[in-house]
């Protein structure tokens, strides 16, 4: 009997997490990922507990914005992502709409149990995403663009808090954030062209939608003028400058040139391999580790 009632426990609890994981899944690469290897460089890291809980700190945030967006995409995510909890019938959506508003009161309250400080940066995502899912900011090509760029600053400020030493932003530590909330702006299509089906299903205008042949040649553009820029304003040495410079014009010419679905995809894979490198530089500004 009791054996019985905690294999019931188990399976339930191995349900919800593998649940909570496929919420989640897509955006490792894209927000877990950068944003952790951001907070560890500009903080910098300090202890491997600071980075344990600035992991958990991202995971629950990105948890809440994978839910809020996941339960407002079912249609585009049937043809998408057919995985996903919603559309595998994982999870109803009247079900996922209340595990959309819990998720931000357990947000909230992780924040204060951690700073109580970090609660409006909690609070500013919170915004950004329901801006973002609910009042229209992901259906048109500017406010997406801000939406993102402000959701991403929202979990940099939160992560970067959480590792450095005394709990607060220096002048690299926001200097590193603004650079990187612009950047963001300017190049966010980028995860777009491997969606334009599901966009187009979900009636959502997005650049690669609206302007095909410029969305690739100005995403091709901003990539290596970024490239050249970050490695000067952090002063990166000639080959990490060479290095840097000739990754982003490899991801550029990719985006420009291969345009098949699988290649798209491909692309923002290396895309974020390069944002996480772009998010690497600020390092230097401290320990000159990218003098060569």
């Amino acid at each position: 009997m009791v054996v019985n009632i905690f294999l019931l426990i188990f399976s339930a609890v191995e349900y919800h997490i593998h649940t909570a994981i496929l919420f989640t899944w897509t955006d490792y690469k894209t927000i877990f990922l950068p944003i952790t290897v951001f907070a560890c460089a500009t903080a910098p890291l300090q202890s491997f507990s600071s980075l344990l809980q600035c992991g958990v700190w991202i995971w629950f945030h990105q948890l809440m914005c994978n839910v809020s967006n996941q339960a407002r995409s079912y249609q585009e995510d049937k043809a998408n992502r057919p995985w996903r909890p919603l559309p595998s019938g994982r999870i109803s959506g009247p079900k996922a709409v209340v595990l959309r508003w819990t998720t931000v009161l357990l947000c909230i309250l992780l924040s204060f149990i951690y700073d109580q400080d970090l609660v409006p940066t909690t609070l500013s995502l919170v915004a950004v995403t329901y801006t973002y899912d609910e009042l229209g900011g992901a259906s048109n090509i500017v406010g997406k663009a801000l939406c993102t760029a402000g959701g991403y600053a929202s979990f940099e400020v939160g992560a970067t808090t959480i590792i450095s030493a005394n709990h607060n932003l220096d002048i690299v530590s926001v200097t590193a954030v603004i650079i990187s909330g612009i950047l963001i702006f300017t190049v966010i299509q980028a995860q777009d062209f491997p969606d334009v089906e599901g966009d187009k299903l979900a009636r959502r205008m997005t650049f690669p939608i609206y302007a095909p042949e410029l969305s690739r040649f100005l995403t091709l553009f901003a990539i290596v003028a970024w490239s050249v820029f970050l490695s000067w304003f952090w002063g990166i040495g000639r080959i990490s400058t060479a290095l840097f410079i000739s990754f982003g014009i490899h991801v550029g010419l990719r985006y420009y040139l291969c345009r098949t679905l699988a290649a798209d995809r491909k692309s923002y894979l290396i895309f974020n391999v390069w944002l996480m490198a772009a998010h690497v530089l600020p390092l230097h500004a401290r320990t000159s580790v990218l003098a060569l």
